[in-house]
């Protein structure tokens, strides 16, 4: 019952609750009960907790029907079969507390297919392979692009041909890896 409040909650606010708004919703009269409350949400999978104790939704979504395949070449029979559903946090989010979604702004990465007005999903990371597309800052500032190397100089490269490749001046450093693009039509 109080784990229906706190996904209502989720589902109006798209945040988890804080500890306070919980005794609100519940009616709990001390952090301890909440506390409790919460232990039993992480047993049951619906909620996990970050390293710093704040709630991360995992259950609570029910999924999307998966149907099956679609032909993206020439056109072949299909039928609305259900073969199983699929959460999307649970298929694009390995890792919740090390994860988050940027809006992205520009067209230095439109030949990656990553357009104005995406989001990416990221997974905080300090190290990236050759070809990763990652959130960096450079000499500063804040930039994804593709992670490249010129021998052992690394260096961040547009994927549009309109830009030039960012070679860092004093520094790079990666923060990020983006895991996902996500767009709304």
């Amino acid at each position: 019952m109080h784990g229906e409040k706190i996904i209502k909650f989720y589902r109006k606010h798209k945040r988890m609750p804080g500890y306070q708004e919980i005794m609100e919703l519940t009616g709990f009269k001390s952090k301890n009960a909440v506390f409790k409350c919460i232990n039993k949400l992480v047993e049951e999978g619906v909620v996990d907790k970050d390293a710093k104790g704040r709630l991360i939704p995992r259950n609570i979504n029910n999924g999307i029907a998966l149907l099956g395949v679609v032909e993206a070449g020439l056109p072949a029979p299909a039928g609305d079969v259900l073969t199983d559903t699929i959460n999307l946090d649970e298929f694009l989010v390995r890792n919740p507390q090390d994860s988050f979604l940027l809006k992205v702004k520009g067209d230095s990465m439109i030949e990656a297919h990553i357009a104005e007005g995406d989001l990416v999903l990221a997974e905080r990371r300090e190290s990236a392979r050759e070809g990763d597309i990652v959130i960096a800052q450079v000499d500063g500032d804040w930039t994804m692009k593709y992670y490249r190397k010129k021998g052992t100089k690394p260096y961040l490269e547009p994927a549009n041909k309109k830009y030039k490749s960012i070679y860092p001046k004093q520094d790079l450093r990666i923060a990020a890896i983006v895991k996902a693009v996500i767009r709304k039509y």
